[in-house]
């Protein structure tokens, strides 16, 4: 049974254990039967394409959302594993009515995740999940039986990854080449695993290709844009010119220059915003990220006569501002990347075909280009929590992240967050010496572990308590 107090909605969709709530096949086809009912048409039957990666959950989720869906009247096509931004950009090519992706992105293969996308190819508003958390909390669902011609049907589209290919090489001007570049490419063992070497290839590129054998369980196993060390071990050996890590479901991109050196959505940021700046394409010299963007990208864009917006963490705020203003680049530090004339989401494989745009029209190999950023200090530690407790309640941490705040003034600052997507923490520290700030970072990280499972005690305490007085 679903529980009411439960948000299943985070900041990228819902995200869970597969088989396990609300990644279940019961809680899923619910789901699937509140997309169909907030989707409805009067006129016509509802059109929904369902993407996925490679993760082997995605069968068993795939057959539940199409139940879903057909049991209330939708037509639901299925198109097989591909990238996110090719479930958004079909939703629009094929007028669909809503576009589901069925991934969990970066995080292991056990975890699963259904994002959603409305026909315009962008990520469904809050107010709109709010709606479909309701329904699916419902009553409704039950309300509307329907039987025989009523019943949506379900069919699978061979030529989506043909289809998605075709754009991106459309995308990629016509007068350059990806001729004499070697290049490797990690796929992560994800969503982009025959797509992306395809499009290199079919654009001139001599390429080496890892991380393209899914098995259903190694989808971000050590490979692709959360572990670029393998790919810069194969730069090296192949002398490549560049190399490409994609995450599961392809919408990040990480590279690696030709030297072997990692280079982060801020570094790939700021080279295309300065090749965007030369060529009068970036709205209102303006480039929008997030809260953990390195310092440095601010400097770079005073220098270049421009402006940094950041958002909150997580791709669609960028979006959502980008969308609202107009603006025309942008992106995060994990390595989304999101060109608003080309498409409506992060992209892995278009962001890549803009940066060897810029690289080949500026005659620059990466490792040239990424000197136009000299990024602060950076520490992140990461660890796991059993509750996100508000930070206004853990008065001692707060008074710590201040002290440290303190410290690194003026140019550093501490930013700590709750992962949207998973049961962990994140503290960012960013100053000018890195041994302070791991120091730092160590003991806030104990602070916060320490806060957190005080807090959580202090609440179990309570609540026997109250049992007993009642």
């Amino acid at each position: 049974m679903m529980n009411k107090k439960t948000k299943l909605f985070g900041t990228d969709g819902i995200r869970g254990k597969a088989n396990t709530y609300p990644m279940d096949p019961a809680t899923v086809m619910k789901i699937g039967k509140a997309i169909g009912l907030y989707f409805k048409k009067k006129d016509k039957k509802t059109r929904v394409l369902i993407g996925k990666d490679t993760r082997k959950s995605g069968y068993l989720l795939e057959q539940a959302l199409s139940s879903g869906l057909c049991s209330v009247g939708a037509n639901t096509y299925l198109l097989g594993p591909l990238p996110t931004p090719g479930v958004a950009y079909l939703t629009r090519g094929m007028r669909a009515d809503v576009g589901i992706m069925i991934s969990a992105s970066h995080n292991p293969f056990y975890d699963n995740g259904i994002k959603i996308f409305s026909a315009d190819g962008f990520k469904l508003s809050h107010d709109s999940e709010e709606e479909l958390e309701r329904l699916i909390f419902s009553d409704e669902l039950a309300e509307n039986p329907i039987a025989g011609n009523d019943i949506g049907i379900c069919k699978r589209i061979d030529d989506a990854m043909g289809q998605y290919a075709v754009f991106l090489k459309e995308q990629f001007p016509k007068h350059l080449s990806l001729e004499g570049l070697r290049i490797v490419v990690d796929c992560a063992n994800g969503a982009a695993y025959r797509l992306a070497p395809k499009v290199f290839e079919e654009l001139g590129a001599e390429i080496f290709v890892i991380g393209n054998n899914p098995d259903g369980i190694n989808i971000n196993e050590q490979c692709g844009a959360l572990h670029p060390k393998a790919l810069a071990e194969k730069v090296l050996l192949y002398k490549a010119n560049i190399g490409i890590a994609l995450d599961g479901d392809a919408d990040r991109l990480i590279t690696v220059d030709e030297k072997g050196s990692i280079l982060d959505g801020d570094e790939i940021l700021a080279i295309c915003s300065h090749f965007f700046m030369e060529r009068n394409r970036l709205k209102d010299k303006t480039l929008v990220t997030t809260l953990m963007s390195n310092g440095a990208l601010d400097e770079v864009m005073k220098k270049m006569g421009g402006k940094l917006i950041r958002t909150q963490v997580g791709d669609r705020n960028v979006c959502k501002l980008m969308r609202e203003k107009n603006y025309s680049l942008g992106g995060e530090q994990s390595g989304h990347i999101i060109c608003a004339d080309k498409a409506t989401t992060g992209d892995g494989v278009l962001a890549s075909l803009l940066l060897l745009e810029a690289l080949l029209e500026k005659k620059q190999t990466l490792s040239e280009a990424r000197k136009i950023i000299c990024k602060n200090p950076q520490v992140i530690q990461s660890f796991s929590v059993s509750q996100k407790i508000p930070l206004e309640n853990l008065p001692k941490l707060s008074q710590g992240i201040k002290d440290v705040e303190e410290k690194l003034s003026p140019s550093g600052r501490v930013l700590f967050r709750y992962s949207g997507t998973e049961n962990k923490a994140r503290i960012m520290l960013e100053g000018k010496n890195e041994a302070d700030l791991k120091e730092y970072a160590r003991t806030l990280k104990e602070t916060a572990e320490e806060s957190i499972f005080y807090y959580k005690e202090i609440g179990s305490s309570e609540q026997i308590l109250q049992g007993k007085k009642n």
